[in-house]
């Protein structure tokens, strides 16, 4: 895993409960300190024994600007959370947060296809570009960007488009977030909370919300929305959605689903009840 900071990662967990699982003694998997700036001279000098790479922020896009090729959901992100050790020695990148966002709207957020046309993304980084490329897969048709700065929020406004949504960009200033959310079927936060939280009333009428924070739990829009009862997906529930796909393409086997939950269901004090996809 590289990233900075990288130290609170808790993708060894998961990784490394599947290298037991899978029988693969001698992997194992790491959190190193690797900015952006240092990731392409960092990834050049590793040796034929490493199988992969996680990237975490600030270095996805570094990630997907360093690589030989890329997959094309990398490709319409802009960023990539994974690298892929090819035989030929060149590496490969992937964007499986889109699964994640996928598969944490699907079994924690209890969204499905058909559910509806508008979502809201609340943030703009890389994990905001991510999440819209997963609305697109999901069946969404249109996606409300609300942003401190609307003219930061061009890579992820492109993702979207790329992915096919109409965009709608707007300003955290001047929104009226209860007439942004009223029609809309999913709700997707990248923002820290204490940023949503004196408008988490009005936004919590979304019935079905991915919020990426997961500590500490509960965060005032997770809080809001639960009292309605509505559905609530977390980014433990993206992370470990994620990391399936991530083991599949480093090992060439298929990811333990449930030893890897069970894992990161013991290691977060069993906090939250991570379903499955």
């Amino acid at each position: 895993m590289l990233g900075k900071p990288v130290a609170h990662s808790l993708s060894p967990v998961l990784h490394e409960a599947a290298y037991r699982a899978l029988g693969l003694r001698g992997w194992t998997y790491e959190r190193l300190e690797v900015d952006a700036e240092g990731l392409p001279a960092f990834v050049r000098g590793l040796g034929d024994q490493w199988a992969g790479l996680s990237v975490t922020m600030p270095g996805k896009r570094a990630a997907l600007e360093f690589a030989a090729t890329a997959t094309p959901r990398a490709s319409t992100v802009g960023a990539a959370n994974t690298l892929v050790h090819l035989e030929s020695g060149d590496w490969l990148a992937d964007c499986t947060d889109v699964d994640g966002v996928v598969g944490a709207l699907r079994a924690a957020g209890g969204f499905r296809e058909g559910s509806g046309q508008v979502a809201v993304v609340l943030g703009a980084g890389a994990t905001a570009a991510a999440a819209v490329v997963g609305l697109a897969r999901l069946g969404l048709a249109e996606v409300r960007l609300v942003v401190r700065e609307p003219a930061r929020a061009h890579e992820t406004a492109a993702a979207a488009k790329r992915a096919g949504l109409g965009v709608d960009v707007r300003r955290w200033s001047e929104v009226d977030f209860e007439g942004c959310v009223a029609d809309a079927s999913v709700l997707v936060s990248t923002v820290p909370p204490d940023a949503v939280a004196e408008h988490a009333t009005r936004l919590s009428a979304v019935g079905c919300v991915l919020d990426v924070i997961y500590h500490p739990w509960p965060t005032p829009l997770a809080a809001a929305v639960t009292a309605r009862r509505g559905h609530v997906a977390t980014g433990l529930d993206m992370l470990l959605h994620q990391s399936f796909g991530q083991v599949e393409q480093f090992t060439g086997l298929s990811a333990p689903r449930e030893v890897m939950r069970e894992a990161l269901l013991e290691a977060t004090g069993r906090v939250l009840p991570l379903p499955l996809d």
